[in-house]
């Protein structure tokens, strides 16, 4: 289950007005000042604007356009009520985002394409909101096949159709494959997903290592075991600030370092959880990026602690152009005291469609 350009949705929802008009949510909603969008309306979408665009390149493509700030308040919101609506239909949902769930709906007595149109019409009952399901054996597939008919889909892949419909898509439209390896695969000729499946097993390997290699041969197939993950114990916890302008005070930087580090310490005495590493990085505005890292003795949620060591990181970066970001992230977590740590629904890197 996918949302529909959800922020832009959920604004559209919010101001009647806007409906059929370009919409772009990003940052302070100003598009001359810094931020990326996070999410276009389909109407701003016909002119080139997608999401992590920086918002002075969506005027220009689109001058016409509505901008309006970020509201994740009322967002987490609503999605909440979404997920609600999610976990009651099936208690075996993988949250991996703020605007998807995948639902393992095998044990359901209805048909699979019943319960798609009842999730779509409890969704649009319960928010207003439409949103895209797609129906597939695995997670790779229904992720896809939610793509397929946007906005207010609703799709069915079975493994035999994986040559008709996966197969001509672009290499891109491949979970796990990236920009780079996308210009990769093309200059090696493979253009479609189902370029990378006529090759062997031998060669994928042979060009991408043995475990991407494998992992492409099998999704290009439409292959995919990975279960359905209701809860998941966090690897690491940061918090990064992007500055409105490039910022060449390091007192600024310090200040901006302290402050990060203090929600992170907040956040892990709330899941929970001790940290071992800290890891400090610093993009300076030619976006050079430079990280450094400090392991302690010993696990710990001390604020006083983990701020010492992302100085001591700090301390270890020369600060000689401006910089752009500042960012803290704290590895290597362990429940306190032995104790469980607090398990939070699965994450997934924000992917507005």
């Amino acid at each position: 289950m996918d949302m529909d350009a959800f922020f832009a949705s959920v604004e559209i929802l919010r101001r009647p007005e806007l409906k059929g008009k370009p919409v772009v949510i990003g940052g302070t909603g100003d598009p001359n000042r810094r931020g990326v969008v996070s999410t276009a309306s389909y109407e701003a979408r016909k002119f080139g604007v997608h999401s992590a665009m920086p918002l002075r390149t969506a005027l220009k493509l689109c001058p016409a356009c509505v901008f309006l700030p970020v509201d994740y308040n009322e967002y987490s919101r609503i999605s909440m009520k979404i997920k609600k609506i999610l976990f009651e239909i099936s208690p075996l949902m993988e949250d991996v985002g703020i605007d998807e769930a995948y639902l393992d709906i095998s044990a359901l007595p209805e048909p699979p394409e019943e319960t798609a149109r009842l999730i779509k019409e409890r969704v649009f009952r319960g928010t207003g909101l439409t949103c895209s399901v797609g129906i597939a054996p695995n997670k790779l597939l229904a992720k896809m096949a939610s793509d397929l008919q946007k906005p207010d889909g609703l799709t069915f892949i079975g493994f035999e159709d994986v040559e008709k419909l996966i197969w001509p898509m672009g290499v891109r439209k491949l979970h796990g494959v990236g920009p780079k390896t996308e210009i990769y695969l093309k200059e090696a000729g493979l253009n479609t997903i189902g370029d990378i499946a006529a090759k062997s097993l031998e060669w994928l390997q042979e060009q991408l290592g043995k475990s991407y290699g494998q992992y492409l041969f099998e999704a290009s197939r439409g292959i995919h075991e990975s279960p359905i993950i209701t809860e998941w114990n966090p690897k690491s916890i940061s918090r990064e600030e992007t500055f409105e302008l490039d910022v060449a005070d390091w007192q600024q930087v310090a200040r901006s370092l302290a402050s990060l580090m203090r929600d992170v310490a907040g956040s892990m005495r709330e899941s929970g959880y001790e940290a071992k590493t800290v890891t400090v990085k610093i993009r300076f505005e030619d976006f050079d990026t430079l990280t450094r890292a400090r392991t302690l003795p010993a696990e710990t949620d001390e604020l006083d602690i983990l701020r010492k060591a992302a100085f001591e990181c700090l301390g270890r970066i020369e600060l000689k152009k401006r910089v752009r970001l500042v960012g803290v992230r704290v590895m290597g977590l362990k429940p306190k005291n032995g104790a469980e740590g607090k398990q939070m629904p699965s994450p997934c890197s924000k992917d507005a469609r």
